[in-house]
């Protein structure tokens, strides 16, 4: 099967019209493209669930910072088609830049709580270019449902909001982060890592993993799960941390005491030269989580209280 390509917006208004006419409901998976097996693994769910599915690909320069890997970012347009045509994904929409930007573009999405918390710390404005992107691009493709990874937990949080806060009528489904056999969690970014170094950048996983082991022995104090988290991280020279926390699911919260409700334990840090980030969700027996049942405007906003850094990605 080849995939059909989408490159200006007019094509992409008549694609959408003659599916609707067909009466068939759309899923969209928006990427930066350099896609690996975690991309290919929403593009799967999506087609299980829905008529048609559509992936974009497109390097988002408004998330970039001024001394960020905007001009080095892997860029395998014609490997990435090969793997959308062999899961079977319908369309690939592959805007350029003054198709997304025109001359003079001057209107932005901010999430004016949490555009500067974690990852919005050490990468200002990345999310005011991530929420702006995703919103130009609903808008534009029109999906009944967008799926997202969530090994950038954060990112899919604040696309959730922005969906409920704007009243777009899509439902936002996330999907578990795909890894390698070792756990580190599978990123377009680790194209810059050499093979030999892969394992060692496993020591993220290999950290919350054991805060989560602590947490399910019993262990509820916060700070105690984040410091043993960070003290493993810090045994290997190798990182450098921008942040280790423990979050709420529901919406990123702080924990003042015990943790009881579910929880995320979000982190990033910089590996020879490359930043990584990663969580892992801790569950609270007999409670539901997050991020897989918080959805749309339709279906409920965080109606209970569960691949890829830079969805865009």
């Amino acid at each position: 099967m080849s995939i059909q390509t989408v490159i200006n917006q007019s094509d992409l208004r008549h694609l959408r019209a003659e599916w609707d006419k067909n009466t068939q409901s759309v899923a969209f998976v928006p990427t930066m493209g350099a896609l690996h097996a975690g991309h290919l693994s929403l593009i799967k769910q999506a087609k299980k669930q829905y008529d048609r599915v559509i992936a974009s690909i497109f390097v988002n320069p408004k998330q970039f910072g001024p001394k960020e890997d905007f001009e080095k970012y892997p860029r395998t347009l014609q490997s990435d088609l090969n793997l959308l045509s062999e899961v079977e994904c319908d369309a690939a929409y592959l805007p350029t830049a003054s198709e997304i930007y025109p001359k003079a573009f001057q209107t932005f999405v901010v999430n004016e709580t949490q555009e500067n918390d974690l990852c919005g710390r050490s990468r200002p404005g990345h999310f005011r270019g991530v929420l702006t992107v995703v919103a130009k691009l609903f808008n534009l493709v029109q999906p009944h449902a967008a799926f997202f990874g969530k090994k950038d937990y954060q990112q899919v949080r604040l696309i959730e909001i922005m969906t409920k806060d704007l009243n777009f009528p899509i439902k936002i489904v996330p999907c578990e982060t795909m890894r390698e056999q070792n756990g580190l969690a599978m990123s377009s970014r680790n194209k810059y890592l050499p093979p030999e170094t892969l394992d060692q950048a496993a020591t993220l996983y290999r950290a919350m993993k054991l805060a989560q082991d602590a947490f399910e022995s019993g262990e509820k104090d916060p700070a105690k799960l984040i410091n043993l988290a960070t003290d493993t991280i810090k045994k290997d020279n190798a990182f450098e941390i921008d942040y280790v926390e423990l979050r709420q699911q529901s919406d990123l919260a702080a924990f003042t005491n015990i943790v009881e409700v579910p929880a995320v334990l979000l982190v990033a840090a910089h590996f020879n030269g490359v930043r990584l980030i990663d969580n892992m969700e801790f569950h609270v027996k007999g409670q539901a989580r997050d991020l897989d049942q918080s959805n749309s405007t339709e279906d409920g906003f965080l109606a209970s209280a569960s691949t890829n850094e830079d969805v865009q990605k």
